[in-house]
């Protein structure tokens, strides 16, 4: 066996897997077992009591973290005229239109959120099995095709730490809720803002038990079960 696998059975040793902690103990145990040099991300894996294979049974959506992610947002926009202009003066990495196409046709994707104008999709939407399967793609649902007013404010909130949530095809939402370093405090309400929005975004084709499991982890951390009564009454409190 490795030393970085030893490490990580020693974390593995420190977490009860029967047990389902509260929500502050789970952070602080993810926290705590973190054993490697660099920042790792905090995660929540959540089942959900959903069939992904039905449309009425899909969930997604964008929240805005209260404390952000903990790293540097890059934000593409792609846009052009008046728009291109202001994208640019709004702050965003790389603006462009057919240019920045090809650039990622060619390969590039050093990004983190894509941004299109209404008129740009026409020409965007050629790009769907390149940023999609990234979740890379502008979309409306999730609030990254604006318009040319918008811009300004839709770029600012990718930067803060906006987060966009969906079901994958194992019924399973994997979503970031900051880094290891963040203060406890911080990553709870991150978290209980996430778990919030998942909730109330619960589909019309939902049956019976919505949530069905969540575990926190980090990037290479062992998953810590979670109670899940005390984690959905932390999020209801404050919304």
């Amino acid at each position: 066996m490795t030393k970085e696998g030893k490490k990580y059975q020693g974390a593995v040793q420190l977490v009860e897997k029967d047990k389902a902690y509260g929500p502050a103990e789970a952070v602080a145990l993810a926290r705590a077992v973190s054993y490697v040099k660099f920042d790792e991300t905090v995660e929540l894996h959540l089942k959900m009591g959903l069939d992904p294979r039905h449309a009425d049974q899909q969930v997604r959506g964008v929240v805005l973290l209260p404390q952000g992610l903990g790293k540097q947002v890059r934000v593409l926009v792609f846009a052009q005229g008046e728009a291109e202009k202001i994208a640019q003066e709004a702050g965003a990495d790389y603006v462009g239109s057919d240019d920045m196409i090809k650039r990622i046709e060619d390969g590039w994707v050093d990004f983190d959120v894509s941004i299109a104008t209404p008129d740009m999709m026409g020409k965007v939407g050629r790009l769907g099995r390149v940023l999609g399967r990234r979740g890379l793609m502008p979309n409306p649902r999730a609030g990254t095709v604006a318009s040319t007013e918008d811009l300004p404010r839709v770029i600012r909130d990718a930067r803060k730490g906006r987060v966009e949530f969906r079901l994958d095809k194992t019924a399973i939402i994997h979503i970031p809720i900051g880094k290891v370093s963040f203060e406890e405090e911080d990553l709870l309400e991150n978290m209980a803002t996430i778990v919030d929005a998942i909730a109330k975004a619960r589909p019309t084709g939902a049956k019976g038990q919505y949530f069905r499991s969540i575990f926190l982890t980090t990037s290479m951390g062992p998953g810590i079960k979670m109670d899940m009564a005390a984690t959905l009454q932390m999020a209801a409190q404050q919304a």
